[in-house]
């Protein structure tokens, strides 16, 4: 019997870890073996070399951060407010290392210094807009007011984690909360 070998997706996983922690630099095959108590000849079966583990770490990002989370927001029907809600609670529940906020940010990070990665970024950015604008067309008919709701939601996501501020009485759930019912009205 040989030797259980280390699914893909963890290598993927765990670089987007690193990223996380590190940024692109940190995402090194030494280490993501080390951390995975491996040893690095069983990354050579799945990638080519780290630049092709860096690709599929956004493919995966990518996916699942749009596709996949438009998928759960449709899956249960309804009209465009109930699939929104989903949408928000899908988001609101998004944690790990390929969904959590973290590993959006570190994306960011990186598309600043990197054009292919910023174009990427723009690409999910855009599905994400084009998708909100769906849902909230069906229900608002002014386009000036689609747009804003769009980019309010999805400035709200992004936002949210780097906001450090207290909200006086509210709590930071009270506030989102509320964030979600005005856009929905």
């Amino acid at each position: 019997m040989g030797a259980t070998r280390t699914p893909r997706g963890k290598w993927i996983e765990e670089g987007l870890r690193a990223l996380v922690a590190g940024g692109p630099e940190a995402v090194r095959i030494e280490v993501l073996a080390q951390a995975l108590g491996v040893s690095k000849g069983g990354f050579y079966g799945y990638f080519r070399n780290r630049d092709a583990l860096l690709a599929e770490m956004l493919d995966t990002w990518e996916y699942s951060v749009t596709e996949s989370v438009i998928e759960e927001a449709e899956s249960g029907g309804g009209d465009a407010r109930a699939r929104l809600e989903r949408l928000f609670a899908v988001v609101a529940a998004a944690d790990g290392p390929v969904r959590g906020t973290h590993a959006d940010m570190a994306i960011r990070e990186w598309a600043r210094r990197d054009a292919a990665v910023a174009e990427r970024l723009r690409r999910v950015d855009n599905r994400r807009m084009d998708y909100l604008r769906s849902l909230f067309s069906s229900f608002c008919p002014d386009e000036d007011e689609v747009e804003v709701r769009c980019l309010i939601a999805v400035s709200v996501r992004i936002g949210n984690h780097l906001c450090a501020a207290d909200h006086g009485k509210h709590s930071r759930a009270e506030v989102m909360a509320l964030i979600r019912q005005r856009l929905l009205e």
